[in-house]
């Protein structure tokens, strides 16, 4: 993702659980939104990319195991602080090919034995619109950390609601990222050919995060 995370959402959260009328009149009570560590749902959570294939398609794959933490104070979204890191060897492949994940597993793509983890720490939240925000942080694959960007919608939540008594906030986001920037060049067509598999790679997240219950 040129210029990985879910953060973003910070300073809209606050607007949605703190008076917004479209917040209130939601079929779920949104209650007050606590200031607290919020923490990925794994199992509502996914990490999709997709990139070019010879021009044909785009490939489309993802990573299964995904964890990280939002620290939020709702006084002062700007001040979000979030961790996000995949297990490298969660890659999800669609009907690989015998020895095509152990691939791009291996030393010439992710190099997942020499890096186990995808690890984007936020640095900034920038509010674009009453639902969405930009991401700044940076995203360290393959062992080089390079600056990403992420466009993210918040898309509602609730606290302390009876059949769960801590906090659910959810997010979408997507983003981009040239994998050359993070030594990733194999395959890369050449200037004016689609002969072989882009350099950028799009990225699309569904999350949830839920906080503990108040003490």
């Amino acid at each position: 993702m040129r210029d990985f995370g879910w953060g973003a959402g910070a300073a809209l959260v606050v607007a949605m659980f703190a008076g917004s009328a479209e917040a209130q009149s939601s079929s779920i009570p949104p209650g007050k939104l606590p200031d607290t560590t919020y923490r990925i749902d794994p199992a509502h959570t996914s990490v999709v990319f997709r990139v070019d294939h010879m021009g044909f398609s785009a490939y489309t794959a993802g990573f299964d195991q995904v964890t990280g933490t939002l620290q939020l104070d709702p006084s002062d979204p700007a001040s979000a602080d979030l961790e996000v890191s995949i297990a490298t060897s969660s890659l999800d492949l669609p009907s690989p090919p015998e020895g095509f994940r152990e691939e791009i597993l291996g030393p010439d793509w992710l190099d997942a034995a020499s890096h186990p983890e995808i690890v984007f720490t936020s640095e900034s939240v920038t509010q674009t619109g009453e639902r969405t925000a930009e991401i700044a942080g940076t995203l360290t694959l393959r062992g080089v950390a390079a600056p990403v960007t992420l466009e993210a919608t918040f898309n509602g939540g609730w606290a302390d609601v009876e059949w769960e008594p801590g906090a659910r906030i959810g997010f979408s986001a997507t983003g981009q990222l040239d994998r050359s920037d993070f030594g990733i060049s194999t395959g890369i067509p050449a200037p004016g050919s689609t002969l072989g598999v882009g350099d950028t790679v799009s990225v699309v997240i569904e999350t949830e995060l839920t906080s503990a219950p108040p003490e």
